[in-house]
């Protein structure tokens, strides 16, 4: 009888994810296999992690603040932006993604490398008038951490209001630290994203797993910062061993301000009942900043069907010299890693940056299974060696690039809510490209001979993770 049940449960699954909408046909080969081979522990993985389960509230609430925040956004398609043919269909993909058109007029302004980046955004806090907002995958309570939390009560003392949101599990050390209780008690209002609560009730009615990885601030309507770093220093006391962890962080302003307060405002009034969409009809960002055309790509798991990857593959297919990425973690779909083969056979020089000791070892594994692949082609990977590349950039023929908080990973573009800034200019291209330029100065390239001489056992590893790469 026990039998009988478990393979009525494994068939009913098998059905379920061959059934399933939206999803790969590697995934779904992958889920098929899980669960036909591991019964017990394949039918459970496929039910708490399989699909991508929210809550019926929250999903009504998501849908009624997007009408209320697309009531009040005053930003439209402006028809003066100039954005050359190359560069077109990844801001449409980038259009179909978040709903964000790319405006012109914005300045993005490349920081400092280390902790002295973060000085940037200290000083426009203690400046703030308004109001400051905050979202923070990872907030540590060390040096960094300290001082945001500081500046936060400092402005909220003297009358701004200062609003905090931090995955709830990414920041669970500063939410059980006295810096958050000084925060609230300073009058910082504070809200966790993705709440955890009872694990053991949550599986039963949401996929736990999908987080806030995104990295937010707000001064004023009118600055704003797109990048990879976390609130947290360079040592990062949780991976200390793999430090210093290297990040970039450009200053935004602009018109894409407002599309940046508006992804923040998203995520606050899906876990608030406070609805803020008036300040996306308010005056903020100055309409003539600068001269990038740029456009917000926010994505997560509630839009699942168009995601970070279609805009980098329209960049990569539309590189005609060269394509440098900079990346923690490439565990890619097939679509995306076709695509940059594709472009290194077709004679584009593609440089990809990673680190040499990644801090998961199943993906540091998944990523070298596709290594072969890459030099095959021509792809010219870049190992960097003092401590953890964790920047996000990719830029292109000089021209346009994209920098942001996903990894190209399937995680990042299926079940973590991310974002990122689409741009269009020579020189910031050019500061990029020289940022990368000095990633690769500290890297190692690794040969084709080198990877041909790897052990059986270590490909056979690689190989072997890199059968469930498409569920990581």
């Amino acid at each position: 009888m026990t039998v009988i049940l478990v393979v009525s449960l494994q068939v009913a699954f098998v059905i379920r994810a061959l059934l399933r909408a939206g999803l790969t046909p590697p995934a779904r080969l992958a889920w098929v296999t899980v669960i036909s081979a591991l019964p017990g522990v394949g039918i459970a993985a496929y039910f708490f992690f399989g699909e991508i389960r929210l809550e019926r509230a929250k999903r009504e609430r998501i849908r009624e603040v997007r009408v209320q925040l697309q009531a009040a956004r005053r930003l439209s398609p402006d028809l003066r932006v100039q954005i050359a043919q190359p560069a077109r269909p990844a801001f449409a993909a980038g259009t179909a993604t978040s709903g964000f058109s790319p405006c012109a007029g914005n300045r993005l302004t490349l920081l400092p490398e280390g902790d002295a980046m973060m000085e940037d955004m200290f000083a426009a806090i203690d400046a703030a008038r308004q109001h400051v907002h905050v979202l923070f995958y990872i907030w540590l309570p060390d040096t960094t951490g300290t001082r945001m939390a500081e500046a936060l009560c400092n402005a909220a003392r003297r009358g701004v209001t200062c609003r905090v949101l931090v995955d709830d599990h990414g920041a669970r050390r500063m939410i059980r630290s006295a810096l958050w209780r000084q925060m609230e008690g300073a009058g910082v209002a504070l809200e966790r994203a993705a709440p955890v609560g009872n694990p053991l009730v949550g599986l039963l009615l949401r996929r736990l797993d999908l987080r806030n990885h995104r990295k937010i601030v707000v001064v004023d309507n009118r600055l704003s910062w797109i990048g990879s770093r976390n609130c947290a220093d360079a040592a990062f006391a949780i991976k200390r061993r793999y430090a210093p962890w290297v990040d970039v962080l450009m200053r935004l302003e602009g018109p894409a301000v407002h599309q940046q307060q508006a992804v923040f405002l998203h995520d606050w009034m899906t876990h608030h009942s406070e609805d803020l969409s008036a300040l996306l009809a308010q005056d903020g960002p100055d309409p003539q900043a600068g001269s990038v055309v740029a456009q917000v790509i926010a994505s997560g798991p509630d839009d699942v069907y168009s995601t970070p990857s279609d805009a980098l593959r329209a960049m990569i297919y539309a590189a005609t010299t060269r394509i440098t990425l900079t990346t923690p973690y490439y565990v890619p779909d097939q679509a995306l890693h076709v695509a940059l083969c594709s472009a290194a056979e077709r004679g584009v020089q593609v440089d990809l940056v990673l680190p040499a000791r990644n801090d998961s070892r199943i993906v540091g594994a998944a990523s070298e299974s596709l290594y072969p692949d890459l030099l095959r082609t021509g792809v010219r990977i870049h190992l960097f060696e003092p401590g953890l590349i964790h920047s996000k950039i990719v830029t292109v023929d000089g021209l346009f690039g994209l920098i942001g908080t996903a990894n190209l990973d399937h995680r990042s573009f299926d079940l973590n809510y991310e974002n990122a800034v689409l741009f269009q200019c020579a020189e910031v291209t050019a500061a990029l490209d020289e940022r990368q330029a000095s990633y690769m100065a500290r890297a190692h390239q690794i040969e084709r001979a080198h990877v041909a001489n790897w052990s059986l056992l270590r490909r056979l590893r690689n190989n072997t993770v890199a059968l469930a790469s498409p569920l990581l």
